[in-house]
């Protein structure tokens, strides 16, 4: 650690407007702009160019005064004759010039001296008698005053002089040069004064249901800390592995520079950097990651001034502050809290050069992701320490040996999850809602269970029916979302499957055809005919081309008799039909032609499941939610679910029919693979040449679905509803269910309707404008200003001070 430099300022005020802001939002405290913000570069290069113009000239007339003049005779004598007149020269001025408006720091030219020529001694008089010596020098030509003595033999002085001279103007047009080429580059500079304009993205923290954080998004920043308050071994770690002489270079360090220069010359390729930490600052702050010469000169010009406008301290504390350390995180405070549970004040010596290291690559080396390579570069980090002698040999070898931290991910299960809820916390917090946290239905248990279930059969027995692709949904009958996979592998591939991807539903429709017709005064014992069947130019077959002849409803949907399903929609129509799906839960257009009953519109797997949940709860529908309440960082409530009750759309009887029909699908139909040990309905789903397969089914504790298919639309080997997804399905509903007493499903044996828990459905409750309903606004988001503030506050405690972030790290633990 080093003490604080002697120009630190005691009054806090004056501290206040000179010390360098190193947190997420600071404000600008000084009242008066500083000379850079005053100053613009073309200013900069007119007042450069007059003050060498003038410069020149000085020294043109200096020399001048020095030089020798004529002899003039007497006043009294007559002037001689003159062969030949000489013409009269005229002295020429530098040109002026003008450049555009540039923003650059002022900077001055030393005032050069340069020792005059020593005057020949004058006479007293006019009849003064000359010096032996210049007596002895032969008579001066005709019309020309005697001149003096030359010294140091023949022109030699005056070519020196000259030399001098030229040399002098030479220097200073380069230098006029670099000044224009230095404003060139300063061009496109941003403008100082307006960087508390430039924003941060808000943070949005996720958490399960029961309280623990499996998500982040945004850019996370954590306590300010300065210098003083961090640990030294941390303070080392940082200096020994990315600026050992920062403090006593002035913002730009040669020695290493050429060093880096030297290593990647011998290496071939670009192997070490040369920034310093004021450079890395600068770049933080105000200019963008590209590499190229242009960037790393305004770089330079930035770190000058920087280190011309702060302490040493202020910059480094800035820069811990501010570097960011991947996982979202920006300073060595939320990194600390990201990796190892714990703030910055408290790392150890082994965690510190974990930190360090995530310095040259945050997401190569990030612990949570690259363990053993985390662990490669914080021995490098702990040797570079002892080298530059903030460890002794004791020291090391007790952090050389010990035990890694226990691996934590900032991420982690229900990563699509995650990604649905984010982009719905803007209808309910509003889109400028700041840093939030996220409490959701997710149950952590659940989505473990899906997530391993499917890529084990994908894996598996997927692959060799040419399966590649899988999304599942589950929810209890209210709609609140426990589980949700979108896709095999979130790293692969984001596109949400099951929220986004479009697929035909195939017989997992029917149930909303048979719904229709017991609406139309059906029952699931009246006969249709299960046999060949011409409807005008379309003319359907059973999957297995077996004919059962007249059957009941029921045995028809249990055996999803395609023939018998195009006979009832065709008496019930179509309309009916698309206006029960769209009531529960269907969103997607629908079509009009009778092909509908067989499922040829495209759904969403998370539509559908939510339509299948409104038949579970005796044909109430429900709207399917992810989020229960939505806090700030400071602990307002933005947002809490109060309950999203609604009224039947169909027959609540006609419901439980349709459910004990459903029943017979895993009783004795299509999905007998997928039965339960406990009661169930469900329906299984295939489209035609094998594209979609599909198993929806509920409990009376759950409603899951499962597709799989291929993204590129390609067949599957003869993979049905009932084989694969059924496999699915039921292996992910004994995990989901195991230790839970099993439940007769609703309105069958006597059991009441599934009810929310007591008070989530409060009588008159509001319905969340532009948002999914479900919940209310509790608390409006406080204003906040926009941006990232100036770039003068005080580094750390009082009001200056970035307020902690409230976030609970307890529970993020290991998995």
């Amino acid at each position: 650690m080093t003490a604080d430099r002697p120009d630190h300022h005691t009054d806090p005020d004056q501290r206040r407007a000179s010390q360098l802001y190193a947190g997420p939002r600071p404000i600008r405290t000084r009242e008066d702009p500083s000379p850079l913000d005053r100053l613009t570069a073309g200013e900069f290069a007119r007042l450069f160019a007059a003050k060498a113009v003038e410069l020149a000239r000085d020294r043109l007339a200096a020399a001048g005064k020095g030089r020798p003049r004529r002899k003039s005779p007497p006043p009294s004598a007559a002037p001689p004759a003159t062969p030949y007149k000489l013409p009269r020269r005229r002295s020429r001025g530098l040109l002026s010039f003008t450049l555009p408006n540039f923003k650059l720091p002022p900077l001055s030219l030393p005032r050069i001296s340069l020792p005059k020529p020593k005057q020949p001694a004058r006479r007293s008089g006019g009849n003064q008698t000359l010096s032996p010596q210049l007596s002895a020098q032969p008579s001066a030509r005709p019309g020309r005053a005697p001149q003096p003595p030359r010294k140091n033999g023949g022109n030699g002085g005056g070519w020196v002089r000259r030399l001098v001279q030229w040399g002098l103007v030479a220097a200073i047009w380069c230098g006029i040069g670099l000044g224009a080429v230095l404003a060139w580059f300063a061009l496109d500079l941003p403008d100082i004064s307006k960087v508390a304009q430039f924003e941060r993205r808000a943070s949005i923290t996720v958490l399960a249901a029961d309280g623990s954080e499996f998500a982040r998004f945004g850019d996370l920043h954590g306590t300010t800390l300065s210098v003083r308050d961090l640990p030294p071994h941390l303070v080392g770690a940082v200096l020994a592995i990315e600026d050992r002489r920062f403090y006593s270079h002035f913002g730009i360090d040669p020695l290493g520079l050429a060093r880096a220069v030297y290593v990647n010359w011998r290496s071939g390729r670009a192997v070490q950097g040369g920034s310093t930490i004021t450079q890395q600052l600068a770049k933080n702050l105000f200019l963008t990651p590209e590499k190229s010469l242009k960037r790393k000169i305004q770089e330079a010009m930035l770190a000058l001034w920087l280190e011309s406008r702060f302490t040493k301290d202020q910059i480094l504390t800035a820069y811990l502050n501010r570097v960011y350390l991947g996982a979202g995180t920006f300073g060595v405070d939320a990194a600390a809290r990201t990796y190892f549970g714990k703030p910055a004040t408290e790392v150890d010596v082994r965690e510190s050069a974990v930190l360090a290291g995530l310095l040259k690559a945050p997401s190569r080396y990030a612990p949570s992701s690259n363990p053993d390579e985390s662990a490669e570069r914080a021995r490098v980090v702990m040797a570079a320490m002892l080298d530059a002698g903030y460890l002794t040999q004791p020291q090391y070898e007790a952090a050389r040996t010990a035990k890694p931290s226990p691996k934590r991910k900032p991420g982690g299960d229900g990563r699509y999850f995650a990604d649905w809820v984010t982009d719905l916390v803007p209808g309910f917090a509003g889109p400028d809602h700041g840093d939030v946290i996220v409490r959701t239905t997710l149950d952590l248990k659940m989505q473990r269970a899906a997530e391993q279930r499917l890529e084990a059969l994908l894996a598996g027995p997927g692959a060799a029916a040419n399966v590649r692709q899988g999304a599942l949904v589950a929810m209890s009958p209210d709609g609140a979302v426990r589980a949700l996979v979108g896709g095999r592998d979130y790293d692969g591939s984001e596109f949400n499957r099951a929220t986004q991807a479009l697929r035909q539903p195939g017989s997992a429709f029917k149930p909303f055809v048979y719904l229709a017709a017991l609406e139309s005064g059906w029952t699931p014992d009246s006969l249709i005919d299960d046999a060949p069947v011409q409807l005008a130019n379309w003319s359907p077959g059973n999957y297995d081309g077996k004919y059962r002849g007249s059957i009941t409803l029921a045995s028809a949907l249990a055996h999803s008799s395609n023939t018998a399903t195009a006979r009832l929609i065709d008496r019930v129509g179509t309309d009916r039909v698309r206006r029960i799906a769209s009531n529960l839960g269907i969103s997607s257009p629908l079509t009009r032609d009778l092909s509908l009953g067989l499922g040829t519109s495209e759904v969403t797997p998370l539509e559908l499941v939510r339509a299948y949940a409104g038949i579970a709860n005796r044909g109430v529908p429900v709207w399917a939610y992810a989020i229960t309440e939505i806090k700030s960082r400071d602990g307002v409530v933005l947002y809490r679910r109060q309950g999203g009750g609604g009224s039947a759309v169909v027959d609540p009887a006609h419901a439980v029919q349709l459910s004990h029909m459903m029943t017979g699908v895993l009783d004795y139909g299509t999905g007998r693979s997928a039965k339960l040990n406990r009661p169930a309905a469900a329906k299984s789903g295939t489209t035609q040449d094998y594209h979609d397969a599909w198993f929806v089914g509920f409990t009376a504790d759950l409603v899951a679905g499962v597709w799989l298919g291929n993204d590129n639309n390609e067949a599957m080997k003869k993979v049905t509803g009932g084989t694969l997804p059924a496999k699915l399905w039921r292996e992910f509903m004994l995990d989901a269910h195991a230790g839970k007493p099993a439940r007769p499903l609703p309105g069958l044996d006597g059991a009441p309707a599934w009810t929310p828990p007591p008070g989530s459905m409060p009588p008159g409750s509001v319905m969340p404008p532009s948002a999914m309903p479900g919940g209310m606004p509790v608390a409006s988001a406080d204003a906040r200003p926009g941006g990232i503030g100036s770039l003068i506050e005080k580094i750390a405690g009082g009001s200056g001070a970035a307020p902690r972030v409230q976030y609970d790290y307890s529970n993020s633990g290991v998995r």
